[in-house]
């Protein structure tokens, strides 16, 4: 009696069915993607086009620019704008006021902020609902409605015209925001984290800095990096408390540039340039702290 060896069975079709599923999707996929691809492509290069105006307008004389418009490329790459602003603006003392001004706000607001977050979203204050409207409101408040107390109390205290004055300001204005937002997250914090740190003798600082804190990092880091942005930005309460301008930023001396009856467009195209690297250089160091701090939760 023979016996025959038992065929292997193979499962090609199977195989070959399923191997030809995602190569049907892939090429449905294709042309998607690259339609996906060229609309970022557009998108970057509109949300580009005022940086590389603002290049080609700093690099030409007022002739050229007068002569040809402000969307031609420059006959000759000039520095002579740059030179003019450098000379008509102490740039080195409005960058150094600048980055003392938002540096300062942006690590005392972040930490006013944890601080105060802690008190109401985890020590559960009475009227936690009532003062997180509070600071809700006063980060919706405009600046004029709020610049004639400001004025008067800053000459009370003696800082007007220091950079006292606007930290100060800057300081409580941001924490309101970072207080709201970290009050919030710090109450979907779970209590039995916090419980079993009190069951093993921590105190309420120790669970701030032990507990709390390593989880609100990336938060914080994210906060920091905006409150350094908006503080940089900032132009009209700067320009009513730092009348000086030794103590002026990078906002109120590129406005010194605007003329009443005349502006001088590639002196103002150079001073702008010259005002945003200092932005971009920080955007490009913090990138990662932003990437992590915006993605922190969304995978587990």
């Amino acid at each position: 009696m023979t016996t025959t060896a038992p065929q292997p069975t193979t499962t090609r079709g199977v195989q070959g069915s399923t191997d030809r599923v995602p190569a049907g999707r892939k090429r449905r996929r294709g042309p998607l993607r690259w339609v996906i691809l060229s609309g970022a492509v557009l998108i970057a290069l509109v949300m580009l086009a005022p940086l590389v105006l603002l290049v080609l307008n700093a690099f030409k004389t007022s002739g050229d620019y007068s002569a040809h418009g402000p969307l031609a490329l420059p006959t000759e790459w000039s520095l002579q704008s740059l030179q003019n602003y450098l000379d008509r603006v102490d740039f080195l003392r409005a960058l150094w006021n600048s980055v003392l001004i938002s540096a300062l706000v942006a690590v005392l607001g972040s930490l006013v902020s944890l601080l105060s977050a802690y008190a109401i979203g985890v020590g559960r204050v009475r009227g936690s609902t009532a003062l997180l409207a509070v600071f809700l409101l006063a980060t919706m408040l405009p600046q004029e409605a709020l610049i004639y107390p400001l004025f008067y109390g800053a000459q009370a205290t003696g800082t007007f015209n220091t950079v006292w004055s606007v930290i100060i300001v800057f300081t409580v204005l941001q924490a309101a925001f970072g207080t709201y937002l970290l009050s919030s997250v710090m109450a979907t914090l779970p209590p039995s984290l916090l419980e079993a740190a009190a069951l093993d003798g921590a105190g309420r600082w120790r669970i701030l800095w032990s507990v709390v804190y390593p989880v609100m990092r990336p938060t914080l880091s994210v906060l920091m990096v905006f409150f350094f942005v908006w503080t940089w930005n900032e132009f009209y309460i700067p320009l009513i408390l730092l009348s000086d301008q030794s103590v002026q930023t990078i906002p109120i001396a590129l406005a010194t540039l605007q003329g009443q009856n005349s502006i001088d467009i590639t002196l103002l195209n150079a001073g702008s340039l010259l005002s945003l690297l200092p932005t971009l250089v920080f955007f490009i160091i913090f990138q990662r702290t932003l990437s992590r701090g915006v993605t922190v939760g969304s995978v587990k």
